[in-house]
């Protein structure tokens, strides 16, 4: 089980309740360590002493708020005897409508649970109570020498505790980006094409349906490299749409939107067709065509395009298995 990253009393009114904060979410983004070309030696990070050029223990550091003359040291310590009550209390100051707080000023999101079961009736009445009135109640607190701005809601029969950005840490669309667009017109009819564009690629949500391709293409990379192979290049980024051809663009779109949609099922199995003939092949996407090639161990897919491989997968029987070009020797871990 895990272990709650922040431990406190969450209060409303009177009523106070025991809660841990534990975290709702975890990145499963891959970690490289920084390592010398060539050598593989591994680049540490080390905290230093800036004018003697040695090594600084971690309980040897303290914080320091440069004035511009000096700097006024402050201990951890100082830092937790100033925090708002202890930064151990919680206490909602009121309940607001959620769909009235605007998503930029949401940040992250952790759960939260009762320390004890002596402390359950009291969690479940309020969990209950938000989850009728359909509000969140605001909050503030202390966690680690910062103080945050929270909304705790109630769904799925538990809290859920959604860490704010501050007011004024939200910046100005307008301050920021200097090429927004003043009021531009545009065309009763464009405006009507893009809104059955729009309709038409509506789709139901579903977290499922989505996942980090970008992660799963950084591990075949590494899995490729270990075996001394090439993996597929990515599609070049689509080309802006000239305003001249927009109504143009927009009327294709809705067509193609309407058509048949193929998925990767319809499709199937690519690795399953028999004849390899160049007009099964023109029926598959780059990706599935690389698949194939990968398969058939093309030296040189990684570079080819769609209309490449289709040549080479039609032309040519599955050859030897051939290895890319290696800047430097792989260098086994010490």
């Amino acid at each position: 089980m895990a272990r709650p990253v922040w431990s406190g009393t969450l209060t409303f009114g009177l009523v106070s309740v025991p809660v841990g904060l534990y975290t709702a979410t975890d990145s499963h983004t891959i970690h490289f360590h920084q390592l010398e070309r060539c050598t593989s030696d591994r680049v540490r990070n080390r905290r230093v002493n800036e004018r003697t050029g040695e090594e600084v223990a971690l309980e040897d550091i303290v914080k320091g708020f440069d004035t511009g003359d000096e700097y006024v040291l402050v201990e951890p310590e100082e830092l937790e005897e100033i925090a708002p009550g202890r930064a151990k209390a919680r206490e909602i100051t009121g309940f607001v409508d959620l769909d009235a707080v605007d998503p930029i000023f949401f940040d992250r999101t952790y759960y939260l649970g009762p320390r004890g079961d002596e402390h359950g009736k009291v969690y479940r009445l309020l969990e209950q109570a938000m989850s009728r009135a359909n509000r969140a109640g605001i909050a503030t607190f202390v966690m680690r020498q910062h103080e945050y701005l929270v909304a705790v809601k109630a769904e799925q029969g538990l809290l859920t505790c959604h860490t704010l950005h501050w007011a004024d840490e939200i910046r100005g669309p307008h301050e920021e980006i200097a090429t927004l667009p003043g009021r531009l017109k545009t065309e009763a009819k464009e405006r009507k094409m893009a809104e059955q564009l729009i309709e038409a690629l509506s789709i139901d949500w579903d977290p499922e349906e989505y996942h980090d391709t970008f992660q799963e293409k950084a591990a075949a990379l590494i899995k490729a490299k270990q075996a001394g192979e090439t993996v597929e290049k990515a599609e070049p980024a689509a080309e802006s749409t000239n305003v001249v051809d927009l109504m143009e663009v927009l009327r294709r779109s809705v067509e193609d939107a309407h058509g048949p949609r193929k998925t990767r099922r319809d499709r199937a199995p690519a690795r399953s067709r028999k004849s390899g003939g160049r007009r099964d092949l023109e029926d598959l996407t780059k990706s599935d065509l690389y698949e194939l090639a990968a398969d058939a161990q093309f030296p040189g897919r990684s570079t080819m395009t769609r209309a490449e491989l289709i040549k080479a997968l039609a032309a040519r029987p599955p050859g030897r298995r051939q290895f890319g070009v290696r800047e430097c020797p792989r260098v086994a871990l010490r």
